[in-house]
């Protein structure tokens, strides 16, 4: 979902999804695509994909959606933990001024403390309605997020 949320509110970022334990090729879920649709989007074309080095090594920025995520990438690609934080986080705490990297590099994130508040919380598993809520959430931090890239 925070995928195609930046993708649509910041087109000319080349925004590449991939999640940490993955199947690849899988589309969407229905439910998924139910919550798209709530907030006015879309993702036909999109498909799975695990995170693998490359991924890691192009990006300026990793987006989390919760704290075992970034753990997984500081355990499997710790060269590119000062540059991985969860959603809620950077739209919290990155700041305007400066470039990007300068940015991150004051978040001092790759020795940053993870703590559940920080979780956006996977709705697998569970109802559209579910899927809509999470939806709804993620589109506000993406909002937030997109404002400060």
């Amino acid at each position: 979902m925070a995928g195609a949320i930046i993708n649509a509110r910041r087109p000319e970022l080349n925004v590449v999804t991939a999640g940490t334990l993955s199947v690849n090729g899988q589309p969407i879920s229905f439910r998924t695509r139910e919550a798209l649709k709530h907030i006015g989007l879309e993702a036909q074309r999109h498909r799975s994909q695990q995170i693998e080095h490359h991924h890691v090594q192009a990006a300026d920025l990793i987006i989390a959606l919760a704290p075992e995520h970034v753990e997984w990438i500081r355990r499997n690609f710790p060269e590119v933990a000062h540059r991985t934080a969860t959603l809620k986080r950077l739209s919290r705490d990155l700041s305007h001024e400066g470039d990007l990297a300068q940015r991150l590099d004051a978040l001092d994130l790759e020795n940053a403390t993870l703590v559940p508040w920080e979780e956006v919380i996977d709705p697998g598993g569970g109802e559209v309605d579910d899927f809509i809520n999470c939806a709804v959430e993620v589109l506000r931090l993406c909002d937030e997020l997109c404002s400060l890239l």
